[in-house]
C-alpha cells in the first residue's frame, strides 16, 4: 500500500486526504480534519444565522453539531471525486435548517434585569440594525439560490473563491464571475428602489 505523503503545512492538505487518513484510524489526521471542518462550519453557520435574534449565540453549538455529524459520517464517506468541503457543506446546511426551524417555534424569553448600566445597543438601535439586515436579506432572496449561496459564503462567511468553489462544486474563476454578477444584480435592485422612492417623493411634493 502506497503511503500518502502530506505537505508539512496542514492547511495545504486536501480535506479529502485528511478524511481518508482519519477513516483509517490516523488520530493526527482526524484532529486536523475536525479543526478545519469546525472553521469552515463556523463561518458558514454564522453567515446563515446572523440575522436571527439570538442567532450569534447559537453559532458555536451548531458548528459543533456539524463537527459531530461529520465525525459520525466518516465511516460512510466515500471519495467519489467531489471535494470533501461539499460533503461538509451539505451537513452544515441541514444543521442550519434544523436551527432555523427551532428559532421559528422557540419561545422568546425575558432576560434578567442588569445590575448596572446597560451599555449594549438600545432597543431602537437593535431595531434599526435588524431592519437593515432584513432589507439586505430580502434583496438577496430575490437572487437565484446559487448566487445567493455564493454571496453568503464569499461576502458574509468570508470564504475564499477556492473554498467556495470546493463547497459548491465550481471553479474559483466561476465563483468570481458569479459573485460579480450577483453583486451587480443587487446594485440594480437598490438602484430601482431608489428610483421608485424618488418618484414617489416627487409625486407627493408635486
Amino acid at each position: 500500500m502506497t503511503e500518502v505523503q502530506l505537505p508539512h503545512t496542514p492547511d495545504r492538505v486536501e480535506l479529502r486526504d485528511l478524511a481518508a487518513l482519519a477513516s483509517g484510524g490516523d488520530r493526527t489526521a482526524l484532529n486536523d480534519l475536525l479543526t478545519r471542518v469546525r472553521a469552515v462550519a463556523h463561518r458558514y453557520v454564522r453567515s446563515r444565522l446572523w440575522t436571527y435574534p439570538g442567532g450569534a449565540d447559537m453559532v458555536d453549538d451548531v458548528a459543533q453539531e456539524v463537527c459531530v455529524a461529520v465525525f459520525g459520517a466518516l465511516g460512510r464517506y466515500r471519495d467519489e471525486g467531489r471535494p470533501f468541503e461539499a460533503f461538509v457543506y451539505g451537513i452544515a446546511a441541514r444543521k442550519v435548517a434544523d436551527a432555523q426551524r427551532a428559532f421559528a417555534v422557540a419561545d422568546v424569553s425575558t432576560p434578567d434585569l442588569p445590575d448596572g448600566a446597560d451599555e449594549s445597543p438600545t432597543p431602537e438601535e437593535h431595531a434599526v440594525r435588524y431592519a437593515e439586515l432584513r432589507h439586505v436579506m430580502s434583496l438577496m432572496d430575490r437572487l437565484p439560490e446559487k448566487l445567493r449561496e455564493i454571496l453568503r459564503l464569499r461576502v458574509v462567511a468570508g470564504m475564499s473563491a477556492e473554498e467556495t468553489g470546493r463547497a459548491l462544486g465550481m471553479t474559483p474563476g466561476a465563483v468570481r464571475v458569479a459573485q460579480h454578477r450577483a453583486l451587480n444584480t443587487l446594485r440594480g435592485f437598490v438602484g430601482h428602489e431608489a428610483k421608485v422612492e424618488r418618484r414617489a417623493g416627487e409625486e407627493r411634493h408635486g
